[in-house]
């Protein structure tokens, strides 16, 4: 099985978001700098993760988005599934057509490996992951000064929401 770059895509942005849109919305602009990933993929990304009500929108000078609700709440298989990922280990997508029309030999270790991986991300909200001191290392370094070769700061929104000190090098 192979997360594609959707899922992988959305479960980072949500994660960057959980970390910085603490008190005031984060544009995507922000996200895609930070994460590098694509401006325009994220767009379509959360228009999706809008229709499912994990994130909420703030248009105008200083909108952005920030979590519908708390990162306690939102686990990584449901922002998965809200941009139509599916997680599932079978060859067939879970049809039983995986061998000429009917049911491969493997289809049921596949298919309980999806169900392993579904609850295991079931399980795991966005507040675990972000709680773990490693990922909050690597976000306060994100969010450390970057200079262009004139000595100038280059970074839109330096700070790391409420990142604490002790993350710092």
């Amino acid at each position: 099985m192979k997360l594609t770059t959707k899922g992988r895509y959305a479960v980072t942005a949500m994660l960057d978001l959980a970390l910085h849109s603490v008190r005031n919305p984060i544009t995507l602009s922000d996200i895609s700098d930070r994460q590098s990933l694509s401006l325009s993929y994220l767009e379509q990304l959360f228009a999706r993760l809008k229709r499912h009500n994990l994130v909420a929108s703030t248009r105008g000078p200083g909108g952005g988005y920030q979590l519908a609700k708390d990162p306690e709440y939102i686990n990584v298989a449901e922002v998965i599934m809200a941009v139509d990922e599916p997680i599932d280990a079978t060859g067939c997508r879970g049809t039983k057509d995986c061998q000429k029309g009917s049911i491969c030999l493997a289809h049921h270790l596949w298919l309980g490996l999806s169900e392993s991986i579904h609850d295991y991300l079931n399980n795991i909200s966005l507040a675990e992951v972000i709680s773990q001191q490693e990922i909050r290392r690597l976000a306060y370094l994100q969010d450390a000064p970057r200079f262009d070769d004139n000595g100038r700061n280059t970074q839109s929104k330096p700070g790391a929401g409420d990142i604490p000190s002790e993350f710092r090098l």
